[in-house]
């Protein structure tokens, strides 16, 4: 019996899990070879290796894997030393080594895991933090039916597994049927447990469900949003690197790093880019510093940086992100930072719905809109698409005022479902899905009119040459105008001198039509249509964040804000004319100044004062190429509030099947209305 009792040993217990503090599933890994337990040494060992062993005790998935003899130094002999498993493997001596025994290492690198235990991630195209869902229950494995599955049980499941935030929250079999029992359904959780298994359920193994309703999940794996007052898609940012979570550092984090954040954990577009530990600080080690992303890239660690490790920092500096993919909002704030029902008031606007724009050509604030809604994006369809709609879509996303409202697919066709249709907002709507819509996948649309928007809040556009006014074209010019009109790139730099093009070879034709007509009211009518239509996109283009809030405030008159430092401030009213406010006019695309006001005469605002003695010519592009002391540079109170009112806030152009008009007290002082 004794000279059988060893190799039966060496058959069944391969693996081992001791050492102080250990469990089941957790602890010093030691393997049984010639008769004798022995260790495994750290060199190498990560997450892969860390799955085999997991897998092979029955424990789930691996969460962690260890080294620096974590649970304690072993006294047997090192076994095993740079092991390097794929993953896949059945048992961790399958797993490639230089030989048993083969080693350098002292006890103090012994190596160790944890492992999800109760739970794991499994099916076809799985991997070790995407999968069906399954839960260990009674001796055995069992599914988890998708009723009721979304963002919430998934993020308590990536937790579980050290996976990161949840991306998706997948049913239908995604991964796969399982053919073992199903142990839950009806799953509801917060999303603030620590197990699957502590949510709300009916109790293991009632449900009404077949394995075509499986669940599954997507989670972000190697980054995660994570702090006091943190949510799914807010909050500081870790990234997993060498087998432990560490944070980012603030030096130059800006919002094209914020962006790559969002998308990567399907939040949608990045609100703010906050530093200083504005969600506390982390313990764990900063892994990146300097980074500098351009804002397209699929993943953080794909931007420039110095290295992992390599950083000058503390805690003190980590950066965070705030995503307009929110689906709630608890407290989006650090430890020590107290808020007035305002400020509340102003991050629940960008932040309670899940919003994103993109497609080809996109922006952070211009692009195809999508909405998150049952777990998946989905577009937004073109019909009675307008300013208004628009508007909400940028304020929304943090982005200031609409410029274009547009369809068409002008940012290209999505491809997932059309969830919005006949969206018919007012403009004051704090979220695109409190506008009046006939109900979620309600349309009769192709991704052909597929809805997108161009926000004022644009760090920068292409230079576009002016066309030359004074010199009318040949008749053989006119003609390429003429087909230039129809067609539209899809590069925004050379759409917008397309547009001039085409806003010169109308004008030119109403000129000459203006010579030879007796009906000259009805081609002042049309000169002025034409100059609302075209004129306003083409000749003045935003070059930096601005916006108009405030109560009674429209996308063309409001309290003045502009974007700096992550965060929107006010104008203080000092020295604050009418130049002052032509040029935000201007550079909103809404004419010309009216009024520039001051006293807070759309309200006081809570954030920072940016501007203060502001004093412009009138020609400047932007309101901070105006002569100013400096932004933060003030000694004002929000009673002080510069706004303005510019002439398109006194006309709105609706579009619909036939074109109507609605006139400003500026056309009326040179036309004649024709009905």
């Amino acid at each position: 019996h004794i000279e059988t009792k060893t190799p039966i040993l060496q058959y069944v217990c391969v693996s081992l899990l001791v050492g102080p503090g250990s469990t089941r599933c957790s602890g010093r890994v030691e393997i049984f070879h010639g008769g004798t337990w022995g260790t495994v040494c750290d060199d190498g060992w990560d997450l892969n290796d860390a799955q085999v062993v997991c897998r092979q005790l029955n424990c789930g998935s691996a969460v962690r894997a260890l080294g620096s003899a974590h649970f304690g130094p072993g006294s047997d002999p090192t076994w095993l030393d740079d092991v390097d498993c794929s993953g896949s493997e059945s048992s961790l001596t399958e797993c490639r080594h230089p030989g048993f025994g083969t080693e350098n290492c002292g006890h103090d690198e012994d190596a160790g895991v944890i492992c999800s235990d109760h739970i794991r991630l499994v099916g076809s195209g799985s991997t070790r933090c995407s999968g069906r869902v399954e839960v260990f229950y009674g001796g055995t494995w069992g599914t988890v039916c998708d009723d009721g599955w979304d963002l919430n049980d998934a993020q308590v499941v990536c937790r579980q597994l050290n996976c990161g935030s949840a991306v998706r929250a997948l049913g239908s079999a995604h991964f796969g049927p399982g053919s073992d029992p199903t142990w839950l359904d009806d799953v509801d959780c917060s999303g603030s447990e620590s197990s699957l298994t502590e949510c709300r359920h009916p109790g293991f193994g009632t449900e009404n469900c077949g394995h075509d309703e499986d669940a599954g999940v997507i989670c972000s794996d190697h980054i995660r949003l994570v702090g006091p007052g943190s949510t799914r898609c807010s909050g500081r940012v870790e990234i997993f690197h060498g087998g432990t979570w560490g944070t980012v550092c603030d030096d130059g984090w800006d919002l094209n790093d914020a962006q790559v954040v969002c998308r990567q954990l399907n939040c949608g577009s990045a609100v703010r880019a906050l530093g200083s530990a504005h969600f506390g600080p982390g313990s764990d080690p900063t892994w990146l510093d300097d980074v500098d992303c351009s804002g397209s890239e699929s993943s953080l660690t794909e931007c420039r940086h110095p290295g992992f490790g390599t950083e000058n920092c503390g805690h003190d500096e980590d950066a965070g992100v705030i995503c307009s993919g929110e689906k709630s909002f608890s407290t989006v704030i650090g430890p020590s930072v107290s808020w007035s029902l305002s400020s509340v008031s102003s991050v629940c606007s960008s932040m309670c719905s899940q919003i994103r724009l993109v497609g080809p050509g996109s922006t952070r604030c211009s692009g195809r809109v999508e909405i998150f809604h049952g777990g998946t994006w989905g577009t937004v369809c073109d019909n009675g698409w307008d300013l208004n709609d628009a508007q909400v879509v940028c304020r929304q996303v943090k982005c200031g005022s609409a410029v274009r409202a547009l369809g068409s697919a002008h940012f290209g066709p999505g491809s997932d479902p059309t969830w919005l249709d006949d969206v018919d907002c007012s403009g004051s709507e704090s979220s695109l899905t409190e506008c009046r819509h006939p109900g979620f996948g309600t349309e009769n649309c192709g991704h052909d009119e597929d809805a997108g928007v161009i926000c004022s809040g644009e760090k920068s556009f292409s230079t576009i040459p002016r066309v030359d006014l004074i010199n009318p074209p040949s008749s053989t010019d006119a003609e390429k105008f003429h087909y230039l009109c129809n067609f539209c790139p899809e590069d925004w730099s050379i759409c917008l001198l397309v547009s001039q093009l085409c806003f010169l070879h109308v004008f030119l034709h109403v000129l000459v039509g203006l010579r030879s007509s007796s009906k000259d009211s009805f081609h002042r009518l049309t000169i002025c249509s034409v100059f609302k239509m075209f004129g306003k996109y083409v000749f003045s283009v935003p070059k930096d964040h601005i916006r108009l809030v405030g109560p009674g405030s429209t996308g063309c008159s409001g309290r003045v804000e502009i974007f700096h430092g992550g965060t929107w401030g006010t104008v203080c009213d000092d020295g604050w004319d009418l130049n002052d406010a032509q040029v935000v006019c201007r550079q909103l695309n809404c004419g010309s100044a009216v009024h520039a006001l001051g006293s807070a005469h759309f309200g006081p605002g809570s954030d920072p004062t940016w501007l203060d003695d502001v004093d412009c010519s009138g020609s400047e592009s932007s309101l901070t190429e105006c002569r100013h002391p400096g932004f933060g540079t003030e000694d004002c109170g929000h009673d002080e509030d510069a706004g303005v009112i510019c002439s398109d806030a006194c006309a709105s152009v609706v579009y619909s099947e036939q074109i109507k008009w609605s006139w400003d007290s500026v056309c009326d002082h040179h036309l004649v209305k024709d009905d």
